[in-house]
């Protein structure tokens, strides 16, 4: 779509957005001085990404649904990030590690919030970040809420690739071990993303049980070797749990 085309269909976004029962095709036309043909190929492609939809049987055109799809999850990003924000702070400070929250964007996962000891400009440097969920703590964890055949269909195109020493390569390996992971309620990344550095995670489920988010401390093996996992993983549940609850979450 070219420039024009585009600024064209934000036009008829926001003219839209100002009209709480719709406009009529020749109304949209006029208000913004498009020729009807123009008016009516934008409307379209709009419509058939869900962004408008036609009334009938008066055949108005109004904002459709995928615009408040947007916005719930941007909105509940937002919320998500305010309400775990004391409970990351706590378990750095628990843990003295630094902590990671992600969300899952088809077989990736997006970091969306960091945490440390300190407070440092780096974290930034995190946040939008992605990584592959079958080698990371926090992409397993993601993985709680799906089925195996959910999961199957979630990384049906991925192609494993070894990041770390002990990177999972193939599904069925990582289907047994979040299975495991599914009993204990926390998920491992041990030297799986890269060398050295070992992570625990568990994930935050909102007021419809679903996984939305998860959440993750990580630290240098030769730094801290004898931390005791099981210990921190609990650390990390504590921490979902309560972010759960404040997600809705019973």
């Amino acid at each position: 779509m070219k420039v024009q085309s585009l600024t064209r269909a934000f036009d008829i976004v926001e003219l839209l957005s100002r009209e709480q029962h719709g406009l009529t095709l020749t109304e949209v036309s006029a208000r913004l001085d498009l020729p009807q043909s123009t008016t009516y190929r934008l409307l379209s492609a709009l419509k058939e990404r869900g962004y408008v939809e036609q009334t009938k049987p008066s055949s108005w055109y109004r904002l459709g649904l995928a615009f408040v799809e947007l916005s719930s999850l941007y909105l509940n990003r937002l919320e998500l990030k305010t309400e775990a924000e004391p409970f990351l702070r706590e378990l750095s400070q628990k843990t003295r590690q630094t902590v990671f929250m992600a969300t899952r964007d088809g077989d990736q996962i997006v970091y969306i919030e960091k945490v440390e000891q300190f407070d440092s400009l780096r974290k930034y440097s995190i946040i939008g970040q992605r990584k592959p969920v079958y080698a990371t703590s926090l992409g397993k964890a993601l993985l709680l809420g799906l089925t195996d055949i959910e999961i199957r269909e979630a990384l049906a195109h991925t192609r494993f690739e070894a990041l770390g020493p002990k990177t999972l390569t193939d599904l069925q390996r990582l289907l047994y071990e979040i299975q495991i992971s599914r009993e204990r309620g926390w998920t491992l990344d041990d030297e799986e993303a890269e060398p050295g550095v070992r992570c625990v995670a568990a994930p935050v489920r909102d007021y419809r049980g679903h996984v939305i988010a998860s959440v993750s401390t990580s630290w240098s093996i030769p730094a801290y070797p004898d931390i005791d996992i099981a210990q921190f993983a609990e650390y990390v549940q504590n921490a979902t749990r309560a972010i759960s609850v404040h997600m809705g979450y019973r």
